[in-house]
């Protein structure tokens, strides 16, 4: 009698709800992942992009920088992170591409353990001399001629192996029929300090960080890595015309990257975020005008993913071709 009491009586009990997921997002900051150092280009763009981006998703966001290994450190961390919409990375070309030819032994699948979320923008490079230190080279002609003058006495710096600025002067060197020494740095400020120094001969540097020191006469810039001459940097030529190297190009990505396995969810909400933040004038207007990035056409999930296989190939055929290799 009692249990069939028992049992009538857990019948007619309300049926609590199921528990819910917390909304997305919570109380959490957002943090917003960078593989290099402060004042390197992707960690100007990563604090521009994270004021508009924390207005559009009513949340704090949070830039983190950790660099080292070609910005393969910030890359396993967000492959490995608990995809909870809570880490994300600004990831590039370099980390997510040009990496994968260069290391033998990735920490981390570049195509599998990320969830695409948004590209970001194409990044040029542009070449560098110190004008004061350097005043020999006025000229891009004039660097060359120099360098074929003397195989391997000219140096380079760049950000770190595998870096952008380093696979962008392989591949002048290579294009140019020239040898040129590399001297890789942690990131762009080192790099940019030991241009100044004088310290390297030459830097292919990103254009954003470039901006300042050309504008105050403290490097000069022979030449753009894009098939057309960028707003940023007014009155520069490109390297094919400047360099006599026609169809010489050299530019990279930055992207917007989850943990594998992001909910569907966050992704598009993200994506939808920051495709409404790169149409915006006032965004894209400091795009182009102040970092010399072009917004992409299409902001799309499907559109970086594509973008990121066929550099996924690029990268490996002109790693192969120049030559370049960690040393």
């Amino acid at each position: 009698m009692l249990r069939r009491a028992a049992l009538l009586l857990a019948l007619m009990l309300p049926i609590l709800p199921a528990r819910a997921e917390a909304p997305w997002p919570g109380e959490r900051p957002i943090i917003l992942l960078g593989g290099f150092p402060n004042g390197s280009g992707v960690d100007i763009y990563a604090r521009k992009l994270a004021e508009p981006l924390a207005r559009a998703l009513g949340q704090t966001v949070v830039v983190d920088n950790r660099s080292g290994a070609g910005g393969n450190i910030a890359s396993e961390a967000v492959a490995r992170a608990k995809p909870d919409g809570y880490l994300f990375l600004l990831g590039t070309a370099g980390t997510h591409a040009i990496n994968a030819a260069l290391y033998r032994h990735l920490p981390f699948d570049p195509m599998r353990d990320v969830t695409h979320v948004a590209l970001l923008g194409d990044v040029p490079n542009v070449l560098l001399v110190n004008p004061e230190k350097r005043p020999q080279y006025g000229s891009c002609a004039d660097l060359v001629a120099a360098a074929r003058a003397r195989p391997g006495a000219l140096n380079y710096a760049s950000t770190g192996n595998g870096a952008s600025t380093h696979l962008a002067a392989a591949q002048f060197a290579a294009a140019a029929g020239i040898e040129l020494t590399h001297v890789p740095y942690r990131g762009q400020p080192g790099a940019m300090q030991a241009l100044l120094a004088g310290d390297v001969d030459l830097f292919f540097n990103q254009v954003g960080p470039s901006i300042g020191p050309v504008q105050q006469g403290q490097v000069k810039a022979l030449g753009v890595t894009v098939p057309k001459p960028v707003a940023a940097l007014p009155g520069v030529p490109t390297i094919a015309e400047a360099c006599r190297l026609p169809g010489f190009e050299s530019s990279t990505w930055y992207g917007l990257f989850g943990p594998p396995g992001l909910p569907p969810e966050i992704q598009a909400r993200m994506n939808a975020a920051v495709a409404a933040i790169l149409q915006a004038p006032d965004f894209q207007a400091w795009l182009v005008e102040s970092q010399g990035i072009t917004p992409p056409s299409d902001p799309s999930v499907a559109a970086f993913r594509r973008v990121h296989e066929a550099d996924l190939r690029r990268w490996a055929e002109i790693v192969k071709r120049s030559g370049a290799s960690l040393d």
